[in-house]
């Protein structure tokens, strides 16, 4: 009998090929904000990190943040515009 032949082995993966996995600590690949703005001051809001539908992750921001952000929520409409989600500008 002859030789068994087997398929050639496949090339290894390269870095764009390879499947990224994303845990709640690594950054995301397209990071997002949900941006407060101002109805009085061009320029001035509060933006706080979140994924592309606009959910925050609460007890990923500090303390300070959280009560940014309740504040922020509780104000819309008074001192600030209804929140968008937007690609994040930190870099």
């Amino acid at each position: 009998m002859g030789k068994a032949e087997h398929p050639p082995a496949e090339p290894p993966a390269t870095p764009a090929q390879e499947p990224t996995m994303h845990t709640q600590g690594s950054p995301s690949p397209r990071a997002f904000e949900l941006r407060f703005r101002s109805l009085f001051n061009e320029g001035r809001g509060y933006s706080f990190p979140c994924d592309a539908e606009g959910h925050v992750d609460i007890d990923g921001l500090s303390e300070r943040a959280r009560n940014n952000y309740y504040y922020a929520r509780t104000a819309i409409g008074r001192e600030f515009a209804t929140p968008a989600v937007r690609p994040s500008e930190l870099h």
